[in-house]
Protein backbone atom coordinates (compact mmCIF):
# COMPACT_ATOMS: atom_id res chain seq x y z
CA UNK A 1 0.00 0.00 0.00
CA UNK A 2 1.30 3.61 -0.50
CA UNK A 3 0.04 6.63 0.96
CA UNK A 4 -0.14 10.69 1.16
CA UNK A 5 -1.82 11.57 -2.74
CA UNK A 6 -4.49 13.77 -2.48
CA UNK A 7 -6.43 12.56 -5.29
CA UNK A 8 -9.46 15.72 -4.70
CA UNK A 9 -12.02 15.08 -7.07
CA UNK A 10 -12.75 18.68 -9.14
CA UNK A 11 -14.88 20.43 -6.73
CA UNK A 12 -12.26 20.61 -3.96
CA UNK A 13 -15.23 20.62 -0.97
CA UNK A 14 -13.13 17.68 0.56
CA UNK A 15 -9.82 17.41 0.49
CA UNK A 16 -7.30 15.41 2.28
CA UNK A 17 -4.72 13.17 1.71
CA UNK A 18 -6.08 9.44 0.58
CA UNK A 19 -4.72 6.09 0.46
CA UNK A 20 -3.58 4.10 -2.65
CA UNK A 21 -3.55 0.56 -3.58
CA UNK A 22 -2.29 -1.52 -6.69
CA UNK A 23 -4.83 -3.15 -9.18
CA UNK A 24 -3.59 -6.38 -8.32
CA UNK A 25 -4.81 -5.90 -4.59
CA UNK A 26 -8.06 -5.98 -5.74
CA UNK A 27 -8.53 -10.04 -5.86
CA UNK A 28 -9.78 -11.18 -2.62
CA UNK A 29 -10.47 -7.89 -1.63
CA UNK A 30 -12.24 -6.74 1.52
CA UNK A 31 -15.74 -5.50 1.20
CA UNK A 32 -15.59 -1.58 -0.17
CA UNK A 33 -11.94 -1.56 0.51
CA UNK A 34 -11.39 0.09 -3.05
CA UNK A 35 -12.41 2.09 -5.66
CA UNK A 36 -10.38 3.00 -9.23
CA UNK A 37 -9.56 6.48 -9.22
CA UNK A 38 -8.54 8.29 -12.97
CA UNK A 39 -7.48 11.75 -13.53
CA UNK A 40 -10.15 13.34 -10.68
CA UNK A 41 -12.50 15.73 -12.79
CA UNK A 42 -15.73 14.34 -11.03
CA UNK A 43 -16.90 17.17 -9.10
CA UNK A 44 -18.42 15.48 -5.86
CA UNK A 45 -17.46 12.11 -3.92
CA UNK A 46 -18.51 10.03 -6.76
CA UNK A 47 -14.33 9.43 -6.71
CA UNK A 48 -13.73 9.20 -3.72
CA UNK A 49 -13.48 6.00 -1.10
CA UNK A 50 -12.39 7.59 2.56
CA UNK A 51 -12.87 4.27 3.82
CA UNK A 52 -11.22 2.40 1.66
CA UNK A 53 -8.00 2.75 -0.59
CA UNK A 54 -7.99 4.43 -4.65
CA UNK A 55 -6.71 2.32 -7.05
CA UNK A 56 -4.84 5.01 -9.47
CA UNK A 57 -5.23 4.27 -13.26
CA UNK A 58 -2.91 7.05 -14.59
CA UNK A 59 0.06 5.27 -13.83
CA UNK A 60 1.63 2.95 -17.13
CA UNK A 61 -1.53 3.63 -19.31
CA UNK A 62 -0.83 3.52 -22.94
CA UNK A 63 -2.88 3.41 -26.58
CA UNK A 64 -2.46 -0.08 -27.27
CA UNK A 65 -3.71 -0.30 -31.01
CA UNK A 66 -5.19 2.08 -33.40
CA UNK A 67 -6.28 0.85 -36.91
CA UNK A 68 -6.82 4.15 -39.52
CA UNK A 69 -8.55 2.47 -41.87
CA UNK A 70 -11.54 1.87 -39.26
CA UNK A 71 -11.48 4.30 -36.44
CA UNK A 72 -11.28 1.57 -33.84
CA UNK A 73 -8.67 2.11 -30.85
CA UNK A 74 -7.67 0.46 -28.17
CA UNK A 75 -6.58 1.75 -25.02
CA UNK A 76 -5.74 1.19 -21.55
CA UNK A 77 -8.50 3.09 -19.12
CA UNK A 78 -6.00 5.20 -17.53
CA UNK A 79 -5.40 6.94 -20.72
CA UNK A 80 -6.25 10.56 -21.36
CA UNK A 81 -8.86 11.66 -23.95
CA UNK A 82 -6.74 14.43 -24.59
CA UNK A 83 -3.89 11.48 -25.65
CA UNK A 84 -6.39 9.95 -27.81
CA UNK A 85 -7.09 12.81 -29.97
CA UNK A 86 -3.30 13.23 -30.03
CA UNK A 87 -3.24 10.25 -31.52
CA UNK A 88 -5.90 10.06 -34.04
CA UNK A 89 -6.63 13.89 -35.13
CA UNK A 90 -4.35 13.29 -38.03
CA UNK A 91 -5.70 10.73 -39.56
CA UNK A 92 -9.21 12.20 -39.80
CA UNK A 93 -10.55 10.76 -36.77
CA UNK A 94 -12.20 12.14 -33.71
CA UNK A 95 -14.55 10.97 -30.63
CA UNK A 96 -17.78 10.74 -31.46
CA UNK A 97 -18.85 11.72 -27.96
CA UNK A 98 -16.41 14.55 -26.02
CA UNK A 99 -17.10 15.91 -22.73
CA UNK A 100 -16.69 19.30 -21.82
CA UNK A 101 -12.41 18.22 -20.52
CA UNK A 102 -10.72 16.46 -22.36
CA UNK A 103 -8.40 15.84 -18.98
CA UNK A 104 -10.76 12.51 -18.18
CA UNK A 105 -9.63 9.18 -18.73
CA UNK A 106 -10.65 6.56 -20.83
CA UNK A 107 -12.09 4.71 -18.55
CA UNK A 108 -13.92 7.05 -16.19
CA UNK A 109 -15.78 8.63 -19.57
CA UNK A 110 -16.86 4.74 -19.38
CA UNK A 111 -17.62 4.77 -15.97
CA UNK A 112 -19.21 8.00 -16.08
CA UNK A 113 -20.73 7.94 -19.38
CA UNK A 114 -20.06 10.78 -20.44
CA UNK A 115 -21.88 13.30 -22.74
CA UNK A 116 -20.66 16.12 -24.93
CA UNK A 117 -22.84 18.68 -27.05
CA UNK A 118 -24.18 16.28 -29.53
CA UNK A 119 -26.43 13.93 -27.67
CA UNK A 120 -29.11 14.87 -29.65
CA UNK A 121 -26.98 13.17 -32.61
CA UNK A 122 -25.26 10.49 -30.65
CA UNK A 123 -26.31 9.87 -27.18
CA UNK A 124 -23.24 9.15 -24.42
CA UNK A 125 -19.86 8.00 -24.95
CA UNK A 126 -21.15 4.02 -24.36
CA UNK A 127 -22.38 4.31 -27.61
CA UNK A 128 -18.81 4.29 -28.47
CA UNK A 129 -17.82 1.36 -26.69
CA UNK A 130 -17.28 -1.95 -28.57
CA UNK A 131 -15.80 -4.02 -25.64
CA UNK A 132 -13.66 -3.76 -22.72
CA UNK A 133 -11.98 -5.76 -20.24
CA UNK A 134 -12.89 -6.02 -16.21
CA UNK A 135 -10.92 -7.09 -13.73
CA UNK A 136 -13.32 -8.40 -10.55
CA UNK A 137 -12.35 -8.91 -6.70
CA UNK A 138 -12.81 -12.95 -7.49
CA UNK A 139 -9.78 -12.69 -9.43
CA UNK A 140 -10.88 -12.65 -13.16
CA UNK A 141 -10.98 -10.50 -15.77
CA UNK A 142 -13.70 -10.38 -18.08
CA UNK A 143 -14.06 -9.57 -21.75
CA UNK A 144 -17.30 -7.34 -21.56
CA UNK A 145 -19.08 -6.65 -24.98
CA UNK A 146 -23.05 -6.21 -26.22
CA UNK A 147 -22.69 -9.92 -26.78
CA UNK A 148 -20.69 -11.77 -23.96
CA UNK A 149 -21.05 -10.55 -19.91
CA UNK A 150 -23.75 -8.52 -21.00
CA UNK A 151 -25.14 -7.56 -17.95
CA UNK A 152 -21.75 -6.28 -16.67
CA UNK A 153 -21.12 -4.42 -19.93
CA UNK A 154 -24.24 -2.34 -19.18
CA UNK A 155 -23.82 -1.77 -15.53
CA UNK A 156 -19.82 -0.68 -16.22
CA UNK A 157 -21.27 1.88 -18.34
CA UNK A 158 -22.33 4.71 -15.85
CA UNK A 159 -21.35 2.29 -12.88
CA UNK A 160 -19.17 4.80 -11.71
CA UNK A 161 -16.45 2.49 -11.23
CA UNK A 162 -18.24 -0.17 -9.07
CA UNK A 163 -18.57 -3.01 -10.95
CA UNK A 164 -14.89 -4.14 -11.26
CA UNK A 165 -11.45 -2.56 -12.77
CA UNK A 166 -12.20 -1.55 -16.64
CA UNK A 167 -8.30 -2.91 -17.25
CA UNK A 168 -8.53 -1.44 -21.15
CA UNK A 169 -11.23 -0.50 -24.02
CA UNK A 170 -11.74 -1.29 -27.19
CA UNK A 171 -13.93 2.20 -28.74
CA UNK A 172 -15.18 3.12 -32.15
CA UNK A 173 -14.09 7.31 -33.50
CA UNK A 174 -15.78 8.99 -36.02
CA UNK A 175 -14.15 10.22 -39.62
CA UNK A 176 -14.46 13.66 -39.67
CA UNK A 177 -13.11 16.50 -42.49
CA UNK A 178 -11.44 18.54 -39.99
CA UNK A 179 -11.01 18.37 -35.97
CA UNK A 180 -11.92 21.94 -36.04
CA UNK A 181 -15.50 23.54 -36.00
CA UNK A 182 -17.02 25.71 -38.06
CA UNK A 183 -19.46 27.58 -35.61
CA UNK A 184 -22.58 29.19 -35.98
CA UNK A 185 -23.25 31.85 -32.93
CA UNK A 186 -25.32 34.38 -31.56
CA UNK A 187 -26.61 35.94 -28.85
CA UNK A 188 -30.82 35.55 -27.75
CA UNK A 189 -31.82 38.49 -25.27
CA UNK A 190 -34.13 36.36 -22.48
CA UNK A 191 -34.65 32.10 -22.11
CA UNK A 192 -37.14 32.78 -25.04
CA UNK A 193 -35.13 33.07 -27.93
CA UNK A 194 -33.25 29.70 -26.89
CA UNK A 195 -36.04 27.88 -26.56
CA UNK A 196 -37.48 29.93 -29.94
CA UNK A 197 -34.36 28.47 -31.74
CA UNK A 198 -32.99 25.12 -30.60
CA UNK A 199 -35.46 22.98 -32.76
CA UNK A 200 -34.13 24.36 -35.82
CA UNK A 201 -30.58 24.40 -34.79
CA UNK A 202 -30.30 20.67 -33.48
CA UNK A 203 -31.66 19.55 -36.83
CA UNK A 204 -28.88 21.15 -38.81
CA UNK A 205 -26.04 20.88 -36.47
CA UNK A 206 -23.81 18.14 -35.00
CA UNK A 207 -23.43 20.13 -32.00
CA UNK A 208 -25.10 22.84 -30.11
CA UNK A 209 -24.94 24.58 -26.40
CA UNK A 210 -25.59 28.07 -24.62
CA UNK A 211 -24.02 29.97 -21.86
CA UNK A 212 -26.89 31.83 -20.03
CA UNK A 213 -26.12 34.93 -18.28
CA UNK A 214 -27.92 33.49 -14.71
CA UNK A 215 -27.93 37.08 -13.42
CA UNK A 216 -29.53 38.56 -15.80
CA UNK A 217 -33.53 39.67 -14.48
CA UNK A 218 -36.44 40.62 -15.48
CA UNK A 219 -37.29 40.70 -19.43
CA UNK A 220 -33.86 39.85 -19.90
CA UNK A 221 -33.57 36.34 -17.51
CA UNK A 222 -32.13 33.65 -19.24
CA UNK A 223 -30.21 35.54 -21.61
CA UNK A 224 -27.42 34.23 -23.22
CA UNK A 225 -24.92 33.21 -26.46
CA UNK A 226 -25.96 30.06 -28.71
CA UNK A 227 -22.80 28.22 -30.05
CA UNK A 228 -23.95 25.21 -33.14
CA UNK A 229 -21.23 23.76 -34.65
CA UNK A 230 -20.09 20.99 -36.89
CA UNK A 231 -16.55 19.33 -38.43
CA UNK A 232 -15.24 21.82 -40.76
CA UNK A 233 -14.88 21.01 -44.50
CA UNK A 234 -12.21 23.00 -44.61
CA UNK A 235 -10.88 23.60 -41.35
CA UNK A 236 -7.42 22.85 -41.87
CA UNK A 237 -4.67 20.73 -39.83
CA UNK A 238 -5.91 20.71 -36.12
CA UNK A 239 -3.21 21.35 -33.20
CA UNK A 240 -2.71 18.70 -31.03
CA UNK A 241 -3.26 19.27 -27.61
CA UNK A 242 -0.26 21.24 -25.48
CA UNK A 243 0.11 22.10 -21.83
CA UNK A 244 -2.64 24.99 -20.64
CA UNK A 245 -0.70 28.54 -21.34
CA UNK A 246 -2.48 29.60 -18.20
CA UNK A 247 -2.50 28.15 -14.69
CA UNK A 248 -3.71 29.32 -10.90
CA UNK A 249 -1.24 28.18 -9.28
CA UNK A 250 -2.97 28.36 -5.78
CA UNK A 251 -6.60 28.81 -4.32
CA UNK A 252 -7.14 32.57 -3.60
CA UNK A 253 -8.52 33.16 0.32
CA UNK A 254 -11.56 33.91 -1.16
CA UNK A 255 -14.02 33.24 -4.17
CA UNK A 256 -12.62 35.37 -6.93
CA UNK A 257 -15.89 34.04 -9.22
CA UNK A 258 -18.38 36.22 -6.83
CA UNK A 259 -21.73 38.54 -8.43
CA UNK A 260 -19.47 41.32 -8.27
CA UNK A 261 -17.05 39.62 -10.82
CA UNK A 262 -19.54 37.67 -12.78
CA UNK A 263 -21.76 40.67 -13.56
CA UNK A 264 -19.21 42.19 -14.35
CA UNK A 265 -18.00 39.09 -16.97
CA UNK A 266 -21.37 38.26 -18.25
CA UNK A 267 -22.21 41.76 -19.25
CA UNK A 268 -18.84 41.61 -21.47
CA UNK A 269 -19.41 38.32 -22.47
CA UNK A 270 -22.86 38.90 -23.44
CA UNK A 271 -22.02 42.05 -25.34
CA UNK A 272 -19.34 40.75 -27.49
CA UNK A 273 -21.70 38.24 -28.78
CA UNK A 274 -23.53 38.82 -32.14
CA UNK A 275 -26.76 39.80 -32.48
CA UNK A 276 -27.05 37.72 -35.46
CA UNK A 277 -25.72 34.91 -36.29
CA UNK A 278 -22.33 34.40 -37.77
CA UNK A 279 -20.52 31.75 -38.63
CA UNK A 280 -16.53 31.16 -38.71
CA UNK A 281 -13.95 28.36 -37.99
CA UNK A 282 -12.74 28.23 -34.86
CA UNK A 283 -10.13 25.53 -33.24
CA UNK A 284 -11.42 22.21 -31.82
CA UNK A 285 -9.84 22.93 -28.37
CA UNK A 286 -11.29 26.46 -27.68
CA UNK A 287 -15.16 24.94 -29.02
CA UNK A 288 -14.52 21.73 -26.63
CA UNK A 289 -12.84 22.38 -24.22
CA UNK A 290 -12.22 25.82 -23.28
CA UNK A 291 -11.46 25.59 -19.78
CA UNK A 292 -8.42 23.02 -20.63
CA UNK A 293 -6.42 25.97 -21.69
CA UNK A 294 -6.30 27.26 -17.65
CA UNK A 295 -4.81 24.91 -15.11
CA UNK A 296 -6.45 24.68 -11.92
CA UNK A 297 -9.16 27.25 -12.72
CA UNK A 298 -11.36 25.04 -9.88
CA UNK A 299 -9.36 26.97 -7.27
CA UNK A 300 -10.31 30.57 -8.38
CA UNK A 301 -13.93 29.60 -6.31
CA UNK A 302 -11.86 29.58 -3.47
CA UNK A 303 -10.38 27.27 -0.58
CA UNK A 304 -13.67 26.18 0.05
CA UNK A 305 -14.07 24.74 -3.12
CA UNK A 306 -17.29 24.76 -5.70
CA UNK A 307 -20.73 22.27 -5.93
CA UNK A 308 -22.15 21.93 -9.31
CA UNK A 309 -25.28 21.03 -9.97
CA UNK A 310 -26.58 19.41 -13.36
CA UNK A 311 -30.02 19.02 -13.47
CA UNK A 312 -31.99 16.53 -16.65
CA UNK A 313 -36.03 17.83 -17.21
CA UNK A 314 -38.49 16.83 -19.62
CA UNK A 315 -38.89 19.10 -22.94
CA UNK A 316 -42.52 19.60 -21.83
CA UNK A 317 -41.62 21.58 -19.53
CA UNK A 318 -38.42 22.52 -20.06
CA UNK A 319 -38.73 26.69 -20.57
CA UNK A 320 -40.94 26.80 -17.11
CA UNK A 321 -37.80 24.39 -15.03
CA UNK A 322 -35.29 26.43 -16.68
CA UNK A 323 -36.68 29.82 -15.24
CA UNK A 324 -37.65 28.53 -12.23
CA UNK A 325 -33.58 26.91 -11.94
CA UNK A 326 -32.23 30.44 -12.18
CA UNK A 327 -34.61 32.33 -10.21
CA UNK A 328 -34.20 30.13 -7.57
CA UNK A 329 -30.52 30.82 -7.73
CA UNK A 330 -31.26 34.31 -7.67
CA UNK A 331 -33.22 34.21 -4.68
CA UNK A 332 -30.73 32.80 -2.93
CA UNK A 333 -28.54 35.02 -4.05
CA UNK A 334 -25.78 32.66 -5.92
CA UNK A 335 -23.72 33.39 -8.65
CA UNK A 336 -23.03 30.44 -11.18
CA UNK A 337 -20.38 30.72 -13.52
CA UNK A 338 -20.52 28.02 -15.67
CA UNK A 339 -24.44 28.03 -16.50
CA UNK A 340 -24.61 25.66 -19.66
CA UNK A 341 -28.21 24.70 -21.13
CA UNK A 342 -28.49 22.27 -23.87
CA UNK A 343 -30.63 19.26 -25.48
CA UNK A 344 -30.84 16.05 -24.63
CA UNK A 345 -31.91 13.78 -27.44
CA UNK A 346 -33.44 10.22 -27.58
CA UNK A 347 -30.56 8.00 -28.56
CA UNK A 348 -30.72 5.44 -25.57
CA UNK A 349 -27.35 4.88 -23.96
CA UNK A 350 -26.11 1.30 -23.40
CA UNK A 351 -25.64 1.64 -19.81
CA UNK A 352 -27.92 0.84 -16.80
CA UNK A 353 -27.56 3.95 -14.51
CA UNK A 354 -27.06 6.61 -17.65
CA UNK A 355 -27.86 10.29 -16.47
CA UNK A 356 -28.86 11.34 -19.89
CA UNK A 357 -32.46 11.29 -21.34
CA UNK A 358 -34.80 12.96 -23.28
CA UNK A 359 -34.76 16.75 -22.70
CA UNK A 360 -33.37 19.24 -21.87
CA UNK A 361 -29.90 19.79 -18.62
CA UNK A 362 -29.30 22.66 -17.24
CA UNK A 363 -25.59 22.91 -15.46
CA UNK A 364 -24.86 25.26 -12.49
CA UNK A 365 -22.09 25.99 -10.44
CA UNK A 366 -21.20 28.03 -7.10
CA UNK A 367 -18.57 28.82 -4.48
CA UNK A 368 -19.21 26.52 -1.84
CA UNK A 369 -20.67 29.22 0.77
CA UNK A 370 -21.72 26.72 3.90
CA UNK A 371 -25.40 25.87 5.16
CA UNK A 372 -26.78 28.53 2.68
CA UNK A 373 -25.27 26.93 -0.61
CA UNK A 374 -26.65 23.41 0.62
CA UNK A 375 -29.92 25.39 1.35
CA UNK A 376 -30.57 26.45 -2.14
CA UNK A 377 -28.98 23.09 -3.48
CA UNK A 378 -31.87 21.46 -1.69
CA UNK A 379 -34.25 23.77 -3.27
CA UNK A 380 -32.60 23.11 -6.61
CA UNK A 381 -33.51 19.62 -6.43
CA UNK A 382 -36.62 20.18 -5.48
CA UNK A 383 -38.16 22.02 -8.36
CA UNK A 384 -36.33 19.35 -10.62
CA UNK A 385 -37.99 16.68 -8.57
CA UNK A 386 -41.43 18.35 -9.46
CA UNK A 387 -40.66 18.33 -13.21
CA UNK A 388 -39.87 14.66 -13.06
CA UNK A 389 -36.40 15.28 -13.48
CA UNK A 390 -33.00 13.82 -12.31
CA UNK A 391 -29.48 14.97 -11.08
CA UNK A 392 -25.50 13.79 -12.57
CA UNK A 393 -24.10 11.43 -9.83
CA UNK A 394 -21.23 12.85 -11.04
CA UNK A 395 -21.49 16.19 -10.53
CA UNK A 396 -22.56 15.70 -7.26
CA UNK A 397 -21.68 15.98 -3.68
CA UNK A 398 -24.32 15.87 -1.38
CA UNK A 399 -27.80 15.01 -3.09
CA UNK A 400 -30.29 13.19 -0.60
CA UNK A 401 -30.50 9.50 -0.90
CA UNK A 402 -34.68 9.58 -1.84
CA UNK A 403 -33.35 12.33 -4.96
CA UNK A 404 -31.03 9.85 -5.76
CA UNK A 405 -33.42 7.14 -5.74
CA UNK A 406 -35.82 9.30 -7.72
CA UNK A 407 -33.32 10.21 -10.56
CA UNK A 408 -32.19 6.43 -10.71
CA UNK A 409 -34.87 3.87 -9.76
CA UNK A 410 -32.66 1.36 -11.03
CA UNK A 411 -30.18 1.43 -8.75
CA UNK A 412 -30.92 -1.64 -7.18
CA UNK A 413 -29.80 -3.64 -10.16
CA UNK A 414 -26.31 -1.96 -10.02
CA UNK A 415 -26.05 -2.60 -6.48
CA UNK A 416 -26.64 -6.18 -7.45
CA UNK A 417 -23.64 -6.60 -9.77
CA UNK A 418 -21.52 -4.02 -7.97
CA UNK A 419 -18.08 -6.06 -6.76
CA UNK A 420 -18.50 -6.25 -2.96
CA UNK A 421 -14.83 -5.15 -2.57
CA UNK A 422 -15.35 -2.12 -4.30
CA UNK A 423 -17.52 1.31 -2.79
CA UNK A 424 -17.56 5.14 -3.30
CA UNK A 425 -18.59 7.82 -0.65
CA UNK A 426 -21.02 8.86 -3.10
CA UNK A 427 -22.94 5.45 -2.96
CA UNK A 428 -22.48 4.59 0.53
CA UNK A 429 -24.24 8.27 1.28
CA UNK A 430 -26.84 7.48 -1.35
CA UNK A 431 -27.53 3.45 -2.52
CA UNK A 432 -26.34 2.41 0.70
CA UNK A 433 -28.65 4.70 2.87
CA UNK A 434 -31.14 3.67 1.21
CA UNK A 435 -30.94 0.01 2.40
CA UNK A 436 -28.81 -2.69 0.57
CA UNK A 437 -30.93 -4.11 -2.39
CA UNK A 438 -30.56 -8.22 -2.21
CA UNK A 439 -28.44 -9.93 -4.16
CA UNK A 440 -29.05 -12.90 -5.46
CA UNK A 441 -25.24 -14.99 -6.31
CA UNK A 442 -26.75 -17.23 -8.16
CA UNK A 443 -28.50 -14.94 -11.04
CA UNK A 444 -25.42 -12.16 -10.34
CA UNK A 445 -22.78 -14.88 -10.82
CA UNK A 446 -24.67 -16.09 -13.98
CA UNK A 447 -24.58 -12.35 -15.22
CA UNK A 448 -21.05 -12.34 -14.68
Amino acid sequence: MTGGARHDSWGRVVRHPRQEARAEALAGGAEAAFLPFGNGRSYGDSCHNDRGRLIPMRPGAAIRAFDPDTGILTADAGVLLSEILALVMPHGFFLEVTPGTAQVTLGGAIANDVHGKNHHRRGTFGGSVISFELLTSDGASRTCSPQAHTALFEATIGGMGLTGLIESATIRLMRVPSANVRQTAFRFSSIDGYFDAIDAIDASHEYSVAWIDQLARGARLGRGVMMAGDHAENGGPARTPSAPKLAVPFSPPVNLLNRLTLTAFNGLYFGRAPRQPATGIVGWASYFHPLDAISGWNRLYGPKGLFQHQSVFPTRTARETTIALIECAQKHGAASFLTVLKRFGDTRSPGLMSFPRPGFTLTLDFANSGAETLRMLDALDEIVLKAGGALNPYKDQRMAPAMFEASFPQWRELEGLRDPALMSDFWRRTAMALGKAPHVAREAAAAR
